[in-house]
C-alpha cells in the first residue's frame, strides 16, 4: 500500500490503482466507524470486517436483506474493493496497516477488550474528519449505503454477521479456499 503523499516518486509509466492507496481505505474505515458504529465505536474486528464486507459488496447486502425480509433497492452495482476468505469469513489483509495508519494519526483508538476482542473508537479528531468526509459529494453514495447497512445489520454482533455470511453465501464465501478473493 502506498500513501498519496509518497506518489511523487512513483514511476509515471507504472500503473497505480486506487485500491493500493492507504488513504482510500482509511477514509472508508473512518466513515464505517461514523455511520455503522455506536457513537463512533465498533466492538470487535470481526464485526468491523463483516460490516465492511456488506458495504464493499452491495449485491451481497441486497441478498442478506432479502433473506432477512427487509426490502432494499437502489444499491450500487459493483463492489468497492475485493476481500478474501479467511478463517472467520471475509477479510482484508490491509486492516492492520490501515488501522495502524488511523491510530498513528490520532483519528482512531484501538483498545483491547477482554482476552481476544478489540474496540475501535473514533477520537475527537477522527469524529471531525469523518464528519468532513461525510459532507463530501464523492462519499455521498458510500455514506448512504453505510447508513442502510447499519439500519439492517448494525445491532448484530460480529459472530452473528459471520454466521449469516456463511449461511447465505456458501459458494461465494464458505466454499472458497483460505486467501481466495471473494467475487460477486
Amino acid at each position: 500500500m502506498k500513501s498519496i503523499r509518497n506518489l511523487a516518486n512513483y514511476p509515471a509509466g507504472r500503473p497505480l490503482v486506487s485500491d493500493e492507496i492507504v488513504e482510500l481505505h482509511a477514509a472508508r474505515l473512518l466513515l464505517l466507524l461514523h455511520h455503522c458504529g455506536t457513537r463512533g465505536r465498533i466492538d470487535g474486528l470481526t464485526k468491523l470486517a463483516k460490516l465492511d464486507f456488506f458495504v464493499r459488496y452491495p449485491a451481497f447486502f441486497a441478498r442478506a436483506c432479502e433473506a432477512l425480509k427487509t426490502p432494499v433497492s437502489g444499491l450500487p452495482d459493483s463492489s468497492e474493493s475485493a476481500m478474501v476468505r479467511h478463517h472467520y469469513g471475509p477479510w482484508d489483509h490491509r486492516y492492520y496497516h490501515v488501522l495502524a495508519y488511523l491510530e498513528g494519526r490520532g483519528l482512531v483508538t484501538v483498545t483491547k477488550e477482554g482476552a481476544r476482542s478489540y474496540r475501535f473508537q473514533l477520537t475527537p479528531s477522527g469524529t471531525a474528519a469523518s464528519k468532513e468526509l461525510a459532507k463530501q459529494p464523492s462519499f455521498a453514495e458510500l455514506g448512504e449505503l453505510m447508513k442502510r447497512v447499519y439500519s439492517v445489520l448494525g445491532k448484530k454482533p460480529g459472530t452473528a454477521l459471520k454466521d449469516l455470511i456463511y449461511q447465505l453465501f456458501v459458494p461465494e464465501v464458505a466454499e472458497r479456499k483460505l486467501g481466495e478473493v471473494i467475487s460477486e
